[in-house]
């Protein structure tokens, strides 16, 4: 029996109209977001108890055990099951096509990890690794079961369904890191509490999907979603390289405790482009799919995008980068404290990393993968050649020499980026240099306002430092939109408010 389509009750591409449209967007953001800053929530909360619980050397074998799963997941099919979101033609057998190529896809990895896990942990001198691996294998056969449901429900924009899963699983993942953790299981409390997560995701995704779509194991009458799934995937490839090389180098150079530290300071740059821009890339390819085939012009919507990425993107991170020695004690605890300059330090290079992070729905959402895959191989040339570059062949620079790595790449990337997307979609390098002025500017007021703040009023407490900091900066970036521009604060809220505005959410997109 097949499962209903979502997009059955979507206007055809000639009768999508603005206000209908902006209201789904709108719908589909704030369900898909709401429901990442609530999982988020939860996994935080649970993840600076559990922190506190574990040592740095605990989060050196995971991030190891990580660099094995996340370079073979590239090939786990999600790439192939987002091809049902951007085309034009679906029907059961073309959806069952794919889900069967998923499966098969995703068998192969788990035997594959199984059996290669022995020479990762002999790669990275830990025989622990091997064990931790060969549990972890089980996370690929629940792909197929989250990827499929996944992208069919964002193909009609209904997240809410989504939302549910999502804020389930993560409920059942931090249970069981705070259990384990608290029961002393060590790195094998982050193990299986991902484990936990994958599980419970997968069969609260297919229940509320209602995807009951048998697979079909050929591929004929199929091979357009597998030519635009397979170059995603390349672009996979490609960011697997980028984002993991930084371990696998260091997983060499650098102590185990030394390389917790830094996949700690990561795990906390990425506080928004690691877990909030994939939620709204999710969102926006699918808005923008629906828009191409419409045949509208996504240059317009894509400036409101980026503005109001970067509205958030760009303070959080400079304030972020302000207050590091504050959030490192008061979130994590006194062992942590080697990490203050890693933190800090990373998160300066982060907006640029998130400009650069929202560019590829626009053209992939136009039937143009290959504008991301020449950025994927950009960043995957860049990034590990700084990061040899700046820590050095015997690791003398240590985490240190990362972080200066990120800090010339992030931004290099980012231009690399935007010259080959902006001319594809009619937006010119100045009108995103006029979207994004009143934010450098706000950011420059804020970051002057504390400064000057810690210099003449120091405060001994973390605690109360970073509240001090936190409302100060948080007052003078708003009073500097609201003083100096009024007009993008009342259509941001505009925006967010009505959808029904020809200015509405669709924006979103």
């Amino acid at each position: 029996m097949s499962a209903p389509t979502p997009a059955d009750d979507m206007p055809r591409t000639g009768e999508t109209h603005d206000a209908g449209f902006a209201a789904r967007v709108r719908s589909a953001f704030v369900w898909r977001w709401g429901a990442q800053v609530a999982a988020q929530i939860i996994t935080w909360t649970s993840t600076f108890l559990v922190v506190r619980l574990l040592e740095p050397a605990d989060y050196g074998l995971f991030a190891m055990s990580q660099v094995v799963v996340t370079a073979l997941a590239f090939l786990n099919g999600q790439s192939f099951a987002t091809s049902i979101v951007q085309t034009d033609r679906i029907d059961d057998r073309r959806v069952g096509q794919v889900f069967g190529m998923l499966i098969i896809a995703n068998v192969l990895l788990a035997t594959i990890q199984f059996l290669f896990a022995p020479y990762a942990a002999a790669y990275f001198e830990e025989p622990v690794v091997a064990d931790l691996l060969r549990v972890q294998a089980a996370i690929f056969l629940t792909i197929p079961f989250i990827a499929m449901p996944s992208e069919w429900l964002a193909r009609g924009l209904e997240f809410r369904k989504q939302a549910k899963a999502n804020m389930g699983s993560a409920l059942v993942g931090a249970f069981t890191a705070l259990i384990l953790a608290w029961s002393g299981w060590g790195v094998w409390a982050l193990i299986y509490a991902g484990l936990s997560i994958f599980i419970s995701r997968a069969c609260f995704l297919m229940l509320v999907a209602r995807f009951w779509i048998t697979p079909v194991f050929t591929p004929k009458g199929a091979w357009d979603l597998f030519t635009y799934g397979g170059v995603l995937t390349l672009c996979q490839l490609f960011w697997i390289i980028q984002s993991q090389s930084d371990v696998v180098i260091a997983g060499r150079l650098l102590e185990t405790y030394d390389l917790g530290l830094y996949t700690q300071a990561l795990f906390l740059a990425l506080i928004v482009t690691g877990r909030f821009i994939p939620p709204i890339n999710e969102v926006a390819l699918a808005a923008y799919s629906e828009l191409h085939r419409a045949k509208k012009s996504l240059g317009p919507y894509f400036l409101k995008t980026a503005r109001l990425v970067m509205m958030v993107c760009a303070p959080v991170y400079i304030g972020l980068a302000l207050t590091a020695e504050h959030v490192v004690p008061v979130l994590m605890g006194e062992k942590w404290l080697g990490l203050i300059p890693i933190f800090a330090g990373l998160a300066v290079a982060m907006p640029a990393f998130a400009l650069h992070l929202i560019c590829s729905p626009v053209t992939n959402a136009m039937g143009r993968p290959r504008v991301y895959l020449f950025t994927s191989v950009a960043g995957a040339v860049i990034f590990p050649a700084l990061f040899l570059w700046q820590i050095g062949a015997d690791g003398s620079r240590g985490a240190m020499g990362l972080v200066d790595a990120w800090g010339i790449a992030a931004p290099l990337l980012c231009v690399i980026t935007l010259t080959v997307t902006l001319p594809r979609i009619g937006v010119s390098a100045f009108a995103l240099g006029s979207a994004l002025t009143p934010i450098i500017l706000a950011c420059a007021a804020m970051t002057i306002a504390v400064m000057s703040a810690d210099w003449l009023v120091p405060i001994e407490s973390p605690f109360f430092a970073l509240v001090r900091s936190a409302l100060l900066g948080a007052s003078v970036y708003a009073a500097t939109f609201w003083f100096g521009f009024r007009d993008i604060v009342q259509e941001t809220w505009a925006l967010m408010r009505n959808p029904g505005t020809p200015n509405g959410p669709a924006a979103l997109a």
